[in-house]
């Protein structure tokens, strides 16, 4: 065979396996982020359609960014309602490390996410488009993230008659949740609950309009567990 046909068949043979390779890490790999805040309510404020309707608007907003490979969960708790058990936030998001859409790693583990070495704040809670939320002192202010918990990521047990979770995230009107403030800003009273990612204060109500007056856009936090 002649020497220029040679070096044809060789580089045709190495542009193919070239392709093939990338093709393989792109399929296999995905976007690398764990973790995010969504970008938006569902469109009922505190009405999440409970965990299981939250868990899938966290695995759809990831798979519109290429992250749906991962099996997504809210960092929601629930409260003992109606006979079922109460379930805590930090027990259903894995066991880290999770990074950001940026690849900057927000916590390695449960442990480490809910201590003062988290790395939970304005500038690293991004969406899952890798967009900052807006915060406290900022034209519209949606640091309110939903969580019904207490800061050790458990479940904020409510007083007799009162709520914490919208009804285990079934409520659209009434009720109260539990949020944090992502970037740790706020006039809550109190310096420790203020600054909480995860536990600062209850909200006036659970619709769209009554989470807004506390500074909220019913958003969550996403979290992949492998």
């Amino acid at each position: 065979m002649p020497r220029r046909l040679v070096l044809s068949a060789r580089t045709a043979l190495a542009t193919a396996a070239l392709v093939v390779g990338c093709g393989a890490m792109g399929a296999s790999g995905g976007n690398p982020m764990s973790f995010f805040i969504t970008s938006t309510n569902p469109g009922k404020g505190g009405d999440l359609g409970g965990l299981a309707g939250a868990d899938r608007y966290c695995q759809s907003l990831a798979a519109s960014v290429g992250a749906g490979n991962k099996t997504w969960r809210a960092y929601l708790s629930n409260a003992a309602l109606n006979g079922q058990p109460a379930v805590n936030a930090r027990d259903r998001i894995g066991n880290g490390p999770w990074r950001n859409a940026k690849g900057v790693v927000i916590a390695t583990s449960v442990a480490d996410l809910h201590s003062a070495n988290a790395k939970v704040g304005k500038e690293t809670s991004l969406t899952e488009k890798g967009e900052v939320v807006s915060g406290f002192g900022d034209e519209v202010n949606r640091h309110d993230i939903l969580t019904g918990s207490r800061p050790d990521g458990t479940v904020a047990v409510p007083e007799p008659g009162k709520d914490t979770t919208c009804g285990n995230w079934t409520k659209s009107d009434g009720g109260s949740a539990i949020v944090g403030h992502h970037d740790h800003k706020g006039t809550n009273p109190d310096p420790v609950a203020n600054a909480s990612w995860n536990s600062s204060h209850g909200t006036r109500g659970c619709s769209v309009d009554q989470l807004q007056l506390t500074g909220s856009a019913g958003l969550l936090y996403c979290f992949a567990t492998n």
